[in-house]
């Protein structure tokens, strides 16, 4: 059976739909269930689910609250919840295609050896327009990922994203759970936990696969649109790595020298985009990279904002 987890903190204005989409699937319903992990919301999201549960009374659904502030404490609770043998998670913002759950069923069975996985996740930008500074290299900044239509395996440091990526039970048994240092507490931008989570499978050699069928729409506000949320966004990435690499100092000058050669990528494509006359995905390069740069030189704690 397939857990389907969705961790929700204030997201009124999308759960119902998130949580519809999924049980509008043509699915048996003794395939999967349904888990809905509040995290401390306090908008209207509670009266949303009642909403949802009275529509669709035959699908197997938990509400459940989790009182610790944050994304990685909820999926955790998620997990500590769920009956299923694979966990599916779902962003509270994105929405399923009706066929989700069965390509996703399909190739849980196909891929035997897999131990993990991500789909494909496409923006649906609430403005109707993608903005002039956004290039392909920094969609991922509003968790986007398109690998193609091929099945294939993640490798290098391509990672599946959370709006959008599953486990098989056994993988979390062996490789732990989420890292509770990381990941979004309310408004923060900390983030990490993800690519926390799939190097520690890297390091078992577990196969992590892309699957171009199992698709999402993930909304994008205006919000996630502006050259401030790429400046906070890479601070908070630049922090994550940090507070990552806490206590491990080869890791953490590593993780400065990947930075430095970041930084060489982002000054040959800046160039290029200038030369085409593209000057805000130059700049937009440019403030992101300068912002992870900071993040992950600070020297006092990061807190909540």
């Amino acid at each position: 059976m397939l857990s389907v987890i969705v961790c929700t903190y204030n997201r009124d204005a999308y759960i119902y739909k998130t949580l519809e989409a999924i049980a509008l699937n043509d699915v048996s319903i003794e395939d999967y269930e349904l888990l809905v992990i509040n995290n401390n919301c306090t908008d209207n999201t509670e009266s949303e689910c009642r909403r949802f549960r009275k529509d669709f009374p035959n699908v197997n659904y938990s509400y459940i609250l989790e009182t610790q502030q944050g994304l990685s404490y909820a999926r955790n609770r998620g997990i500590a919840e769920a009956h299923g043998n694979v966990y599916v998670f779902v962003d509270d913002d994105a929405y399923v295609q009706s066929n989700y759950l069965k390509y996703l069923k399909v190739h849980v069975s196909e891929y035997p050896d897999m131990m993990a996985f991500g789909g494909k996740i496409l923006p649906l930008f609430e403005s109707g327009k993608k903005p002039k500074w956004m290039s392909r290299f920094l969609m991922p900044i509003i968790s986007t990922l398109d690998k193609g239509q091929n099945i294939t395996s993640f490798s290098g440091n391509s990672y599946p994203i959370g709006a959008n990526m599953g486990f098989r039970k056994e993988c979390i048994e062996q490789v732990g759970l989420f890292n509770t240092a990381l990941g979004r507490t309310k408004k923060n931008m900390l983030g990490g936990e993800e690519k926390d989570i799939f190097e520690r499978l890297r390091q078992r050699d577990m196969k992590i696969m892309y699957f171009p069928r199992v698709v999402v729409q993930h909304v994008i506000p205006a919000s996630r649109t502006t050259l401030a949320y790429v400046k906070k966004f890479g601070f908070g990435a630049g922090v994550s790595e940090k507070v990552r690499c806490s206590g491990k100092p080869i890791q953490y000058v590593c993780s400065l020298f990947k930075e430095c050669v970041k930084w060489g990528g982002t000054f040959v494509l800046s160039i290029f985009y200038v030369l085409v006359f593209q000057y805000s995905k130059a700049f937009a390069l440019l403030a992101f990279r300068w912002n992870v740069t900071k993040g992950l030189l600070l020297r006092k704690k990061y807190g909540d904002d």
